[in-house]
């Protein structure tokens, strides 16, 4: 397990800020943890035809991935959840069950979504397989039709469910899911949702999250950051954070190989001399560790400042956007123009800052689907459309599922 702790020091608005972005990362040749999952798919009206056939080929290529350790499930929804398969090892001919029941498998009426995910939780922290930390996989794209349906009640879901032990991953598909729900869900399990435009698009996002579950090295990951001469820390990224006496934690769930977790922090400074202490806790083959990551400061225009900057530019950027987007689903067309021209102030420090990690191209294009929605004063159909989508890609990035390989390092001080 490697883990780094760059620091940057800067000017800001109402003083001095320091940045710092902790990263950890598996190690390539780390042996991976047993998966237990439990697949959660969605087959109401909406899914009938190439959706649902396209849904069943991602699973199945899930399937395939798992070896004889790992235990998979099934549970189908639209109406009413049934648990069609429990989770069981993946022995050649549970296995072979779980590719044929998913190869026959049917569209009907109404989507279930808060039973759905309540049911499948519960199978799976039913079942205790050593070194594995039970999963729910829900694939959806529908809005729910049938039993609870406010977003507080999800909200409420999503809690119980991390509480329960169980991780919660959640895919998106097309355009009528609803991206509230699906982060509220999600969010307290530390895991963010993706989105997919289509059916064609789905198996490459099922490919790479299951690169990502199936290469699991460590879970619980979590951050704790100790300042001193700080007037305040924030974490900028939206994994679960709390305070701990004076301290700060992050909870980043598991990290995969090539799949490293990154968390930023930022602070006032209170006072010229400052000190950061970092140190990291994660479970490994059942054992659980904590560790001090030394911090690294480095300078605000080195390839590394760059880098740190250009995260903290898109969490601006991002944050100011999603504004946009609620502010014209609401129609407040003014509120939504000031949204758009922070966001567009983000861009431009972003695009200055010219690191290839973090490219600005997809918030350019982005942002003039937004801008041009505003122009022509757009019914609300499309805007509401592309809201979910521009939500789904801001759910992405400040949960920070993947992260970009991080530039060399090039040490200006370093502190222990």
């Amino acid at each position: 397990m490697n883990q780094t702790a760059w620091a940057v020091e800067r000017d800001a608005e109402h003083g001095r800020e320091v940045l710092l972005l902790v990263t950890l990362e598996a190690d390539a040749d780390a042996p991976r943890t047993p998966v237990a999952i439990n697949l959660a798919l969605d087959r109401s009206a909406s899914m009938r035809g190439v959706p649902l056939l396209a849904a069943i080929q991602a699973a199945q290529a899930l399937v395939e991935r798992a070896s004889p350790r790992d235990y998979l499930g099934l549970l189908t929804f639209d109406a009413e959840p049934e648990q069609v398969l429990p989770m069981r090892a993946m022995e050649p001919g549970a296995k072979a069950q779980l590719l044929k029941v998913l190869s026959r498998l049917e569209a009907g009426e109404g989507t279930a979504l808060h039973e759905a995910v309540e049911r499948a939780s519960e199978a799976a922290r039913r079942v205790l397989v050593p070194g594995a930390r039970p999963q729910v996989l829900m694939l959806t794209d529908g809005e729910p039709s049938v039993g609870p349906s406010q977003l507080p009640d999800f909200k409420r879901l999503g809690a119980r469910v991390a509480e329960s032990g169980v991780m919660l991953h959640a895919l998106g598909l097309g355009r009528h899911y609803l991206p509230d729900i699906l982060e509220a869900l999600t969010s307290p399990s530390g895991t963010g949702f993706v989105h997919v435009d289509d059916p064609e698009g789905l198996p490459m996002a099922v490919g790479q999250l299951g690169a990502e579950l199936f290469g699991e090295v460590v879970s619980d990951a979590r951050v704790h950051v100790l300042p001193s001469g700080f007037a305040d820390l924030r974490c900028r990224h939206r994994y679960p954070a709390r305070v701990e006496g004076d301290a700060m934690s992050a909870s980043l769930g598991a990290v995969s190989q090539a799949f490293p977790r990154r968390v930023l922090f930022s602070g006032l400074l209170g006072s010229a001399e400052w000190n950061l202490g970092v140190s990291a806790s994660y479970t490994e083959n059942g054992d659980t560790r904590r560790i001090t990551v030394p911090v690294t400061r480095i300078l605000p225009d080195s390839d590394q400042g760059r880098y740190v900057r250009a995260v903290s530019a898109e969490l601006e950027l991002v944050a100011a956007e999603a504004a946009a987007w609620k502010a014209l689903g609401r129609r407040h067309q003014e509120s939504a123009e000031r949204a758009l021209e922070s966001a567009d102030m983000a861009l431009y420090r972003l695009a200055r800052l010219g690191a290839p990690e973090v490219p600005p191209q997809r918030h350019v294009e982005r942002l003039a689907d937004l801008r041009r929605l505003m122009e022509r004063r757009a019914n609300q159909q499309h805007p509401a459309l592309l809201m979910r989508r521009a939500h789904s890609e801001v759910s992405r990035i400040t949960m920070s599922r993947v992260g970009p390989a991080a530039p060399a390092l090039v040490p200006w001080k370093t502190e222990d």
